[in-house]
């Protein structure tokens, strides 16, 4: 497959229009290295013409890019050549670039000559930075009127950039595109004036869509791991252009890192938080390798919102924060001071997950049920959300203020954390007090129901206490039905004890990294709150 085989009688003076009459073709003054290793499995997909993700195909030997659209993952990558990386990563040049050429070829027959929705700036963005980055791949071909047509076009997606980078919503997408607009105006010939004005847009964008402390503000670990791909591109594009990555954006890129590495267990995989799920962790350590930037796990991070415990490869990450707002994603979940916890490659308490970024045959209700608070490892009380979720998906009230407290001392890694989602309607606050032991084997925890505000309820309130335990992982209640021993393939048996109800073993489900629904257990502990609230207990610890 080559960009003469998409040849069609209107396509010599369709490149000629993108061309432009008497400009002279445009070079690239250098080309990225990107150092993140693709995916060879998903690269031999794509060298068949098979470009998969999730639950979804596209044809690439014949894919029309106008009825592709840009809705929906799977469209969005193939609209932003993201999957350049995994070509590459199976395919030498020669065989790579006859793919990659006549799938850009088809691009610029769709899309080339018209500003439309895949000008998308966050599109634009994130097909400037892999155009430039496998260069080789897209501009190897001996047609000198497409490589002509694919560089002004590239030069076209910069203008078009410095005009649109600030309509891009918010978050990754903003940053996305001025990172874009950074890479192409430092690597495309006469774009140089722009790197000054791009730098000051996408430093903008990371103050508005980034916490001080490197987290989204959207608080999703898969977009988080988007984010530092972006950023490790930019760098590679800086590396490439012999210029120097500027402080303010070098210390963005490194605290982004740090935020990702905070919510990573310890099989390599992400946390189930905000709608999503573990990922790919061979991929993350690609990305984690490759991406050029070193930095320790953050512990404690009030924006991005998540907290760490570990201690001798048993991890515990807690969710100690507010969900993001709407405006910011529609993947907010009601999971505040949920948390998960693993014991080396073994995942023992998990939150519920989704289907995140991926495209699924989870339905759409489905995906809405896994965003409440019954779905992640905390209390609810009264059948209700911690902060509700509303029929269109978006978040309504509940948790405003989070109170956070950490200490440590020569025995535990201590976290008290409470928030005030069930205030307004029950007149109580949870709050979760979680001790990790310093050499890994204990996890204390407390739950409490406390007065607050001036509402009282009259009669009693149900409550659970769910613990969703990780996939593999069997549990066995004690004859007095305060405990259960925990027992899994990848990890030495737990126990589990409880004071304050009784305990239940339950089923439950958890989404896995290709975003498939799995069976699973779950420890529920049940009751009812009164006014005066309730005090829980409970205990997690390793038989040896």
């Amino acid at each position: 497959m080559t960009p003469q085989a998409v040849a069609t009688p209107g396509r010599a003076p369709l490149l000629k229009r993108l061309l432009g009459r008497g400009k002279r073709p445009l070079r690239l003054t250098a080309v990225p290295r990107d150092h993140v290793q693709g995916d060879r499995a998903r690269g031999d997909q794509i060298l068949a013409g098979k470009l998969v993700r999730g639950a979804e195909v596209l044809d690439l030997t014949e894919i029309n890019f106008r009825e592709v659209g840009t809705t929906g993952p799977l469209a969005q990558e193939a609209q932003a050549f993201a999957w350049l990386r995994d070509l590459a990563g199976t395919a030498s040049r020669e065989r790579g670039a006859r793919v990659a050429e006549a799938v850009a070829a088809r691009w610029l027959v769709a899309h080339g000559n018209k500003v439309d929705t895949a000008w998308a700036p966050a599109l634009w963005g994130e097909r400037l930075l892999f155009w430039a980055a496998y260069a080789p791949y897209v501009l190897s071909s001996h047609d000198a009127a497409y490589r002509a047509a694919l560089l002004n076009t590239m030069a076209r997606g910069v203008r078009h950039l410095g005009a649109t980078a600030d309509r891009a919503d918010p978050g990754l997408q903003r940053i996305t595109a001025w990172a874009g607009l950074t890479a192409g105006s430092l690597l495309l010939q006469g774009q140089v004036s722009r790197v000054a004005r791009a730098e000051a847009g996408l430093t903008r964008a990371l103050a508005t869509g980034q916490a001080d402390d490197g987290g989204l503000l959207s608080r999703s670990p898969a977009e988080q791991a988007l984010l530092v791909d972006r950023l490790g591109l930019l760098r590679a594009a800086y590396h490439a252009a012999k210029q120097t990555l500027p402080e303010a954006l070098e210390g963005a890129a490194t605290a982004a890192l740090a935020a990702l590495h905070g919510v990573m267990l310890g099989d390599g995989g992400l946390g189930s938080w905000q709608g999503g799920n573990p990922g790919d962790s061979l991929r993350l350590a690609a990305l984690v390798e490759g991406c050029g930037m070193r930095a320790r796990p953050l512990r404690q991070a009030r924006g991005w919102g998540y907290q760490r415990l570990d201690a001798l490869g048993t991890v515990l990450v807690m969710d100690a924060a507010p969900p993001a707002p709407t405006r910011i994603t529609r993947l907010g979940s009601a999971s505040t001071l949920a948390f998960e916890l693993s014991d080396g490659a073994q995942r023992l308490v998990v939150n519920c997950g989704g289907p995140g970024l991926l495209p699924t045959g989870i339905t759409a209700e489905l995906a809405q049920a896994l965003r409440t608070s019954a779905a992640h490892s905390t209390l609810t009380l009264g059948d209700k959300n911690s902060t509700a979720i509303l029929p269109n998906g978006n978040l309504g009230r509940g948790v405003e203020d989070v109170t956070v407290d950490r200490r440590d001392d020569d025995e535990f890694n201590r976290l008290e954390a409470a928030h005030d989602g069930y205030v307004r309607g029950f007149g109580l606050v949870h709050s979760r007090g979680v001790m990790l032991a310093n050499d890994g084997k204990e996890v204390r925890g407390a739950d409490r129901l406390l007065p607050s505000g001036r509402r009282r309820i009259r009669d009693a309130v149900s409550f659970s206490l769910r613990f969703h335990l990780g996939p593999g992982v069997e549990a066995v209640a004690t004859a007095d039905g305060m405990g259960a021993i925990l027992r899994s393939p990848g990890a030495p048996p737990w126990n589990f004890r409880c004071r304050g109800a009784r305990l239940e073993v339950e089923e439950s489900v958890w989404v896995d990294g290709q975003g498939r629904l799995t069976g699973t257990l779950q420890l529920a502990i049940a009751g009812e709150a009164t006014a005066q609230g309730i005090d829980l207990g409970w205990q997690f610890r390793r038989s040896s």
